[in-house]
C-alpha cells in the first residue's frame, strides 16, 4: 500500500512529531508498505531505505524557540502539499503531526476535500481536541471531571477565590507537549507563567492543580487501552520529562484498584466521545487521594514513537508497535470521519 507519513511542521512540537514519523515509518516499511515520509514544512521527501538521521530531528529538553519556527514558517503552507505528487496519489496519509495546522483541523479538512483517506479523527474532533477550552466547556457540560479555570489574565485575588488559591498549572490553550506550561505555586510566580504561556497559540488557561497521580489512557477503537502511570521526577509531566531519557518512569498497567481502573477508562471514553474523536487518541487525567479521575485534556494525535504512552498501552494490551500503525491505517481507510459523514473513498 502507498502510504504518505506527513510530519515536522512549523509547530512547537516540531522535533517530537519528527521522531513519531520516524516511528510510525520504520514500522509500516518493516510491513512492507510503499512509505513515503513529508517534512509538510519544506516538502522534503525521505524514502524507504534512508537512513535514520535522514528523518528525525533531537527532541532536546526545552521545544525549539519562536525564531526557529518562524524561519520554517515561510517555507511551505499546508495547502502546498497537495501539489506532491507523492500526496495527491497515496492510498492513505499518516498524520504523525503534532500541533498547529496538522493536529487542529485544518489539514484534516483539506484532505477530505481532496478525497485523501487520512489516519486519526476528522476535522470537527481535531478542532475541538486542540482547544483546551472549548474542550473544558464540553467537559463540564458533559459531565466529565475537570479541574476550575480562569481564562486569561489574573491576579492571585481572583486564583484564590475562582481556584481555592495555588498551586495553578498556567498553560496556552492550544499547544501540546507542555510547551509553555508552569506550575505556579506562589503568587509572585504567578505573572511571568502568565508572561510565558501568551507567546504561544490560544488564550491563556489557569487551571487549580490536582495533587495526586498522572494517569494517561488511550483510546483504540472504541475501546480503552491499560492504564500508564507516568512518574515524573519533576511534580508535573513536562516537556523534559516527557522527552528526557530518566525523567520518568512508567507503569503499566497502572498499579490501581479495579474500581479506580474503571473510573479512569470511563473518564477517558467519555471525554473522547463528547470531542466527537474516531480512531485512536490519548487522555491525560490526574487521580486525586480519593480515587476521583479529573480529565486535563485530550490528545487527538499523541506521541507514536515506540516509546510513546499510547504505543506503551497498546503492548500491555498485547498489540505491538508494528501491528498498531498498520491497524491505523486501515481505521484511515474505513472510517467514517468525526463529523459523522460517509466514509471516504478514492472513487
Amino acid at each position: 500500500m502507498k502510504i504518505a507519513v506527513l510530519m515536522g511542521g512549523t509547530s512547537a512540537e516540531r522535533e517530537v512529531s519528527l521522531a513519531t514519523g520516524q516511528g510510525i515509518f520504520r514500522a509500516l516499511s518493516a510491513r512492507g508498505h510503499d512509505v513515503v515520509a513529508i517534512d509538510t514544512a519544506t516538502g522534503r521527501l525521505i524514502k524507504a531505505g534512508a537512513a535514520s538521521g535522514e528523518i528525525a530531528g533531537h527532541v532536546g529538553r526545552e521545544p525549539p524557540g519562536a525564531n526557529a519556527l518562524a524561519r520554517l514558517g515561510d517555507k511551505r503552507s499546508t495547502p502546498a502539499l497537495f501539489e506532491l505528487r507523492e500526496v495527491r496519489e497515496t492510498e492513505v496519509a499518516f498524520i504523525a503531526l503534532h500541533g498547529g495546522a496538522g493536529e487542529n483541523g485544518q489539514l484534516q479538512a483539506l484532505l477530505d476535500l481532496a478525497g485523501v483517506p487520512y489516519t486519526g479523527s476528522g476535522h470537527l474532533g481535531s478542532a475541538l481536541a486542540i482547544d483546551k477550552l472549548v474542550s473544558k466547556d464540553l467537559f463540564s457540560h458533559a459531565g466529565v471531571p475537570t479541574p476550575p479555570w480562569l481564562v486569561g489574565s489574573a491576579d492571585a485575588s481572583q486564583v484564590e477565590s475562582a481556584l481555592g488559591g495555588f498551586p495553578v498549572v498556567v498553560k496556552p490553550s492550544q499547544e501540546g507537549s507542555t510547551v509553555g506550561v508552569s506550575l505556579v505555586r506562589t503568587a509572585d510566580e504567578l505573572e511571568e507563567a502568565i508572561r510565558e504561556a501568551s507567546r504561544f497559540e490560544g488564550l491563556v488557561l489557569i487551571e487549580q492543580f490536582i495533587p495526586g497521580r498522572e494517569l494517561a489512557v488511550g483510546i483504540l477503537g472504541n475501546e480503552a487501552l491499560p492504564v500508564v502511570e507516568i512518574m515524573p521526577t519533576h511534580e508535573i509531566y513536562d516537556y523534559e520529562c516527557k522527552y528526557t531519557a530518566g525523567q520518568s518512569e512508567y507503569k503499566v498497567p497502572a498499579e490501581l484498584t479495579p474500581e479506580e481502573t474503571e473510573e479512569a477508562q470511563m473518564v477517558a471514553l467519555t471525554a473522547h466521545r463528547v470531542l466527537r474523536l474516531s480512531a485512536y487518541s490519548r487522555i491525560d487525567l490526574r487521580m486525586d487521594a480519593s480515587g476521583r479521575a479529573w480529565c486535563l485534556e485530550a490528545n487527538s494525535l499523541p506521541g507514536m514513537t515506540e516509546t510513546s504512552l499510547l504505543p506503551k498501552a497498546a503492548a500491555a494490551a498485547g498489540i505491538g508497535f508494528e501491528e498498531l500503525c498498520e491497524r491505523l491505517v486501515k481505521m484511515g481507510l474505513e472510517s467514517k470521519n468525526a463529523a459523522g459523514t460517509r466514509p471516504r473513498d478514492r472513487g
